[in-house]
């Protein structure tokens, strides 16, 4: 008789399998994606996805298809086995430390482009420098945002891309 054919009394299983499925964390997407600094809507752009349905999938105990987990991965751009829950285990060290990289990256771009002072804005270019010298893809981290997303003078919002009936501009003229 093999070992999986035994039956088990409730006191022999272990403690995870006792867990109602719903309790039992099955990945770390909200984790993750708070360690690498980056925000549900900007994670909502990249899936291509809205942010309430981000939220949802955040939550550790809904069931994803691994398809989506590794389209999640290509978002945080992180290996797919740290969005997998295990036993209270943390990011992979150079995980972590690209995340700080990319937090001191930000900040050193905000200090930058916030700076009144040529001698403050010199010390944040250096540092900005240092950082790219130390990992090459920070190359293109913005700062932090005060409020929102900045866009580029040749960026639009999804306003200019709503159009208006006609019926709109009679309106206002009567």
């Amino acid at each position: 008789m093999s070992v999986a054919n035994l039956p088990l009394s409730e006191a022999q299983l272990p403690q995870v399998l006792k867990l109602p499925a719903a309790e039992q964390p099955l990945h770390r997407l909200a984790e993750v994606r708070e360690l690498q600094g980056v925000s549900r809507r900007t994670v909502a752009r990249r899936l291509g996805t809205g942010v309430a349905q981000v939220k949802h999938e955040e939550h550790a105990s809904t069931d994803l298809p691994l398809s989506r987990l590794y389209e999640w991965q290509e978002a945080l751009e992180v290996p797919v086995g740290e969005l997998l829950a295990e036993a209270q285990e943390g990011l992979a060290r150079p995980v972590q430390q690209r995340a700080q990289l990319v937090r001191i990256m930000k900040t050193a771009s905000a200090i930058s482009e916030r700076a009144n002072h040529p001698s403050l804005k010199r010390l944040a270019q250096n540092l900005i420098e240092q950082l790219l010298e130390l990992m090459p893809e920070l190359e293109g981290v913005g700062p932090w945002h005060a409020v929102g997303k900045r866009r580029r003078r040749d960026e639009l919002g999804i306003a200019a891309e709503r159009r208006l009936s006609d019926d709109v501009f009679f309106e206002l003229a009567d």
